[in-house]
């Protein structure tokens, strides 16, 4: 009798296992318990559910929204966790969450508020220069590592091994069909003592006198204060200034004294002259260090630096009264410009447009570890992922959050690096002519880095002799003309697609 019962047990035993087996093979659909999740502007964090059998992958590219998975249950439930940051901007942000199951996909909609105590002068805008900004500053080319060089804490024009610019080099610059030079320039071993801070005339009478090289070339001229502000290293130190509330107003005081009297000297030329604040600040991280967790003092900071900027543009009259003026996003970042730019209060309608640069992505476009690009570029030889829809995405956002709202916006730099052989040139000149149909596409008005350094790899961005205004070789020639066509013909994206490098 034993042996019988034993048996019967095991029988039972194994119809419930099979049971069991055949609940957990059962395919179970796709579902979301939410499809939209609304923060405040303060920020937070929420859950939604997740139901599949499928192996579930959830994802966002907002830098200030946090998305974390949990474990699968028994029931084929995942919680999925939402962690918003605030929101120091006076507009609302909007994104999406793509869940992924299989070959099953459902967007989960997130909405934060504004920020109601931000200062934005966004409302403002009226669009016109928004809507005509990249036809106007068009494509454009860096004068990099030039007046922004400097050594032993004393800029100057030489100091990192590039000739004196000539009116000959921005003519030429004109004639390879570049509308804008952008003049980096660091001030550091010009500027006087407090509270006075009076720049050295003989450096600020060359930079107006390059100027002029634009003026007459025919180009438009951006002017900035540059490596000033190099990851709190110089005065512009905004990891200091955002713990001592003292240091904060010294450099406010120095910005405006500084600001005051670089417009002053160019406040009678016309608006082919813009000024641009400040170039990449931020305290060493580069936009991932303390500024991420110390309740948004920095971006305030900075903040209030642009405000300066503004204010000492303006008073000082003239054709400065309503001169459009750059001004940077953190870092010049574009996932932080959305989630923290604020623009300063101005008495002159439209005339700000917001600053940010593109490297992307790094691997490729800086320090060549990559030496391919898109869709068909050895997958070992180029960053993993989908590289034409990643670069897209950088355009969309400025043009969602920004753009479409009547919110100029310039790419102060950008830019991918000289390649050794005939294979990786063909893929930098696809890369080139994706990026520029991409600008013209979406409207924003982009200026390539160029700093001298010739050759090919790392940092290696030579296009055009800043002396002459010469090619620094046919590879580079190759390079720009890819550049300026694609930026100026009728190509449609899709077509740049399809006419990616074959090998």
């Amino acid at each position: 009798m034993r042996r019988i019962a034993y048996i019967i047990t095991l029988l039972f035993l194994a119809v419930g296992c099979g049971q069991d087996d055949n609940r957990q093979s059962e395919s179970v659909k796709l579902s979301v318990d939410k499809t939209s999740l609304q923060f405040a502007a303060a920020g937070g964090e929420q859950t939604f559910t997740v139901t599949s059998s499928e192996l579930v992958r959830v994802s966002s590219d907002e830098s200030w929204m946090k998305v974390t998975k949990g474990i699968k249950n028994k029931d084929q439930k995942t919680v999925v966790t939402v962690s918003v940051e605030k929101n120091h901007a006076a507009d609302v942000r909007q994104t999406s969450i793509s869940v992924v199951a299989g070959t099953e996909r459902i967007s989960v909609d997130v909405k934060q508020e504004a920020d109601a105590s931000s200062s934005s002068g966004n409302n403002q805008y009226v669009g016109e220069l928004a809507s005509n900004a990249s036809e106007w500053l068009g494509m454009g080319w860096n004068l990099g590592n030039h007046f922004d060089a400097y050594n032993n804490g004393v800029a100057g024009e030489t100091a990192w091994g590039n000739p004196k610019a000539t009116q000959e080099a921005f003519s030429k610059i004109k004639a390879a069909g570049f509308k804008t030079v952008r003049i980096p320039v660091t001030w550091l071993g010009h500027i006087g003592p407090a509270p006075d801070y009076k720049i050295d005339e003989k450096w600020l009478g060359r930079i107006a006198e390059v100027v002029g090289y634009a003026e007459a070339a025919g180009l438009n001229a951006i002017v900035n204060i540059h490596h000033d502000g190099a990851d709190s290293k110089n005065w512009l130190d905004i990891k200091t200034a955002a713990k001592d509330a003292d240091v904060h107003k010294q450099i406010l005081a120095q910005v405006s004294a500084m600001w005051g009297q670089i417009a002053d000297r160019f406040k009678d030329k016309g608006d082919f002259l813009i000024f641009e604040a400040f170039n990449e600040i931020h305290d060493g991280g580069w936009g991932w260090g303390e500024n991420r967790n110390d309740g948004g003092k920095q971006y305030r900071c900075l903040n209030e630096w642009n405000q300066a900027f503004v204010d000492a543009v303006r008073a000082s009259g003239g054709r400065n009264a309503d001169r459009i003026l750059g001004i940077p996003a953190y870092c010049t970042n574009v996932d932080l410009a959305i989630s923290t730019f604020v623009f300063p209060k101005d008495t002159a309608k439209d005339r700000l447009m917001m600053a940010v640069h593109c490297y992307d992505p790094y691997d490729y476009t800086l320090p060549a570890t990559k030496s391919e690009w898109g869709h068909t570029a050895d997958a070992s030889k180029k960053v993993n992922g989908d590289n034409e829809a990643d670069l897209k995405k950088v355009f969309e956002k400025l043009n969602r959050n920004f753009i479409s709202k009547g919110i100029p916006v310039y790419m102060g730099e950008f830019g991918c690096v000289n390649r050794a052989t005939a294979r990786e040139q063909a893929f930098q000149q696809y890369y080139f002519k994706y990026y520029a149909k991409l600008a013209k596409t979406y409207g924003v008005p982009s200026v390539l880095w160029d700093n001298g350094a010739k050759g090919a790899g790392n940092e290696r961005h030579a296009f055009l002799d800043h002396g002459t205004g010469e090619y620094c070789s046919p590879e580079a020639e190759a390079a720009i003309k890819a550049l300026v066509g694609s930026y100026n013909d009728d190509l449609t994206l899709e077509e740049v697609y399809n006419n990616a490098p074959k090998f």
